[in-house]
């Protein structure tokens, strides 16, 4: 399953790195791609809920000081 969150600005490449290892670490994730402005997580909805998969990746883009756009 794939979940897509607008955040309309580009991210460095730093942060970039940081979320696909902080998000990418997390059991049921299996790949974390950010291009566009937007930030799309494939996930196993068997292991984890797409709820808390947008909730680890909202808190994570925002502690890198990004906004997710509803």
């Amino acid at each position: 399953m794939k979940l897509s969150l607008d955040v309309g600005t580009i991210f460095c490449y730093d942060c970039v790195m940081a979320l696909r290892k902080f998000i990418g670490s997390i059991k049921g994730v299996n790949a974390v791609d950010v291009e566009e402005g937007k930030v799309a997580i494939d996930f196993d909805p068997a292991v984890i809920s797409e709820e808390r998969v947008s909730q680890l990746a909202r808190d994570s883009i925002e502690k890198l000081g990004y906004k997710v756009l509803d």
